[in-house]
C-alpha cells in the first residue's frame, strides 16, 4: 500500500512538474512572439512597414512553431499561420487597412492562447 501511495504521488508529480514546464515554455515563446507582432503592428500602422519586415516576423514564427508544435495542437499553429501569411501578404501589397486587423488577431491569439495551456482546474475538466 505504502509503495502504491508513493508510486501514485511520484507520478503526480512528474504530471504536475510537466504541466508546468509546458505552461512556462509556451508562455515564453507567445510572449516574444507578441513583441515580434506588436513591432510590426506599431510599423503597419505608422505606414512604414515593408514585406521584409514581415518575412522576418514570419521566419521566426516558423521557427518558433517547430518547437512548439510539441505542446500545442495542430489547430492553433494553423490558426497563427493562416493570419501571419495573410498579415504579410498585405503589407507586401502595402494595403495596411487589411494587414492592421490581421496583426490585432495574431496580438490577441499570442495572449490568449498560453492561458489555455496553464495548469489550471478549468483547463483539467
Amino acid at each position: 500500500m505504502v509503495k502504491s501511495l508513493t508510486a501514485i504521488g511520484v507520478a503526480v508529480a512528474i504530471l504536475l512538474g510537466l504541466a508546468i514546464f509546458e505552461w512556462y515554455f509556451v508562455r515564453k515563446e507567445f510572449s516574444d512572439f507578441g513583441e515580434e507582432i506588436q513591432s510590426l503592428y506599431d510599423k503597419a500602422e505608422a505606414e512604414t512597414a515593408t514585406l521584409g519586415d514581415a518575412r522576418v516576423v514570419q521566419s521566426v514564427w516558423e521557427d518558433r512553431k517547430s518547437r512548439l508544435h510539441i505542446w500545442i495542437p495542430h489547430n492553433d499553429v494553423n490558426k497563427i499561420d493562416e493570419y501571419m501569411a495573410e498579415a504579410v501578404r498585405y503589407i507586401g501589397e502595402e494595403n495596411y487597412a487589411l494587414a492592421l486587423p490581421k496583426l490585432e488577431v495574431l496580438l490577441h491569439l499570442s495572449t490568449c492562447l498560453p492561458d489555455t495551456y496553464m495548469p489550471a482546474i478549468e483547463n483539467i475538466l
